[in-house]
């Protein structure tokens, strides 16, 4: 641990650090595959949508019911013609779901399943859910994503500026599909709760983005004013000075979701945990990657297309390539670092007042 306060210490000072904005190309490479095979797992193997979407019955048997999961699903789809999903609850019962069927067929299947299972019909507990309530639930979350975004949007653009706002858009969308796109290859079913997972990470998404844009505009207040760093130099600044930052939020939030994930819904099996826990979980990845390799980067693409930042970078290569050193106001003199050493942060330097000045000076006390 004290290493890693040593390494967080070091790359805020500038000590050292990795080039993200140079390898940029790199970046938005892997999240053009990476979104692509989302967007065509997406499209081949579409959304396990839950029963609150489609519609359907959920039957719930009595406690202690002395059946297996995977005899009580072949059961319910031999009665029901449907696929049938069945989960073990913590007293002993079962909730078995059978999409697509209506009043008539549920009465039918319930009587099926009292048969199979050997208890009495007036033990089963059937409930229908009509498709109507997904829908008014996912026109709600559409809602509030429009609403969210555009909020979003607007607020960056008023505390920073436009660029970083579509940026933040981008990296946004780019966690989203990517969420989606891993539901449909993993074939979790889409709940109310993977809803509510979806909406949730947009905040998670947006936090590191502002955490490292609101260190790159303290940075670049007199950005012009000087010939030592270029835009993305201070980007790479900023990225670096709060990585560490970035990594342990990302860990700590993570950590409680992956118990949910893989303890909850893997070993103990709960799945009604998958629905917000996988959401989570690829949204809170997604969303550290994005801000860091994405949003950023983008940011700083778009700001080198400015004239006056055009005219800077060309200033700044000019003198590197003539080996200068450069003289500040406070008649400091700075000399011109290597190439792979992380950029330090702009503006004048204060440097401490020496113990050693107004030694050997008279007092002026008379004795």
């Amino acid at each position: 641990m004290s290493k890693l306060g040593t390494l967080g210490a070091r790359l805020h000072r500038g000590e050292i650090g990795y080039d993200f904005i140079k390898n940029r190309k790199i970046w938005y490479g892997l999240s053009i595959l990476i979104t692509i095979t989302a967007i065509v797992g997406l499209a081949v193997r579409g959304l396990n949508m839950g029963i609150e979407f489609q519609g359907g019955a959920v039957f719930n048997t009595p406690k202690n019911t002395a059946v297996s999961v995977s005899q009580a699903e072949e059961y319910a789809e031999t009665a029901s013609g449907h696929d049938a999903i069945v989960q073990k609850l913590g007293d002993g019962s079962m909730r078995i779901q059978v999409a697509g069927i209506d009043t008539d067929a549920a009465n039918k299947i319930k009587n099926t399943l009292a048969d199979d299972l050997k208890i009495d019909s007036e033990q089963i507990n059937a409930e229908l859910v009509g498709p109507s309530w997904g829908d008014q639930i996912a026109d709600k979350a559409w809602q509030g994503l429009g609403i969210f975004l555009f909020l979003v949007v607007i607020y960056l653009a008023i505390a920073f500026e436009w660029r970083m706002a579509l940026a933040a858009f981008v990296a946004l969308i780019h966690d989203i599909t990517i969420t989606v796109g891993i539901y449909a290859l993993v074939g979790f079913e889409v709940t109310p709760g993977t809803v509510i997972g979806l909406l949730t990470i947009l905040g998670y998404s947006l936090y590191d983005t502002v955490v490292v844009f609101d260190s790159l505009k303290e940075q670049t207040k007199d950005l012009t004013k000087q010939t030592r760093w270029t835009y993305s130099d201070v980007a790479n600044r900023s990225i670096n000075s709060t990585l560490v930052r970035s990594i342990n939020t990302t860990v700590v939030a993570l950590l409680p979701v992956a118990g949910l994930l893989f303890i909850g819904g893997g070993v103990l099996g709960a799945g009604m945990l998958n629905d917000i826990s996988l959401s989570l979980f690829v949204g809170l990845a997604a969303g550290a990657y994005s801000s860091i390799f994405i949003a950023t980067p983008l940011v700083a693409d778009l700001k080198e297309r400015e004239p006056q930042m055009k005219a800077l970078k060309k200033r700044v290569l000019a003198k590197r390539a003539k080996g200068e050193t450069e003289v500040r106001d406070d008649d400091e003199v700075y000399t011109d670092e290597p190439e792979d050493a992380a950029p330090a942060v702009v503006g004048p330097r204060h440097q401490p007042a020496s113990r050693s000045r107004g030694r050997g000076r008279p007092s002026g006390k008379r004795r």
